[in-house]
């Protein structure tokens, strides 16, 4: 997935510059509209075994700049759920837990509308979080999470790149897209003279999701 949005990126690039040397005019006007839909969510890294992803849902408002007939650039703020449930075997811990987080994400996109109906967008995104959620998920584990990690031992600030496609039937769209995290979720603490980081993973997401303009 990391190769498609690096693709989609140099995709975006090449067409923009191709759109700017053009002189047609701009017969696409500013449009605002809502959007919400369901959220599959997990964490990365080479040390967790994280194949249980969560589900949740995105909700949020964006705005759509158009630059030609082919570019547009869109602005997002988005409520949506992110988190996975993450199994630790080391010698600091040994056990499940889940956590459930709740970020403010600001994707600012280019939009690429390759047919009147069909579009790929990329971009970068900025999140903050607003919420945390953590449970032990085994009863015989060796690290209590649920007590021992607190929304202070999180980063508030997380961050990545956006890539995806949609359809547009006029006022109505449907689309899916995946945001990919490059900032890690916990805080590295030191306990005992060991370092130690939890959650150590990135977000990773996948949103399929339905727009409304007005």
């Amino acid at each position: 997935m990391k190769t498609i949005i690096k693709s989609l990126t140099v995709a975006a690039l090449f067409i923009s510059m191709n759109s700017y040397a053009q002189t047609e005019e701009t017969t696409s006007n500013v449009t605002f509209g809502v959007k919400g839909g369901a959220s599959f969510s997990n964490m990365y890294t080479e040390d967790v075994n994280d194949e249980n992803a969560l589900t949740g849902f995105t909700a949020g408002i964006f705005t759509e700049l158009p630059l030609n007939k082919t570019l547009s650039l869109q602005p997002e703020l988005n409520y949506t759920n992110k988190g996975s449930e993450l199994t630790y075997d080391n010698a600091l811990a040994k056990g499940s837990a889940k956590f459930k987080l709740d970020y403010l994400e600001l994707p600012v996109l280019l939009k690429i509308n390759l047919t009147e109906n069909f579009n790929i967008h990329v971009g970068p995104y900025a999140a903050y979080l607003l919420n945390s959620k953590i449970t032990n998920e085994t009863e015989n584990g060796t690290f209590d999470f649920e007590n021992n990690i607190e929304e202070d031992d999180l980063n508030r600030f997380d961050y990545g790149l956006s890539g995806g496609l949609g359809f547009d039937f006029g006022n109505i769209g449907i689309g899916a897209r995946y945001n990919y995290g490059l900032a890690t979720v916990g805080k590295e603490k030191t306990i005992l003279g060991q370092s130690y980081t939890y959650p150590d993973g990135k977000n990773s997401a996948l949103n399929v999701y339905l727009t409304v303009k007005f």
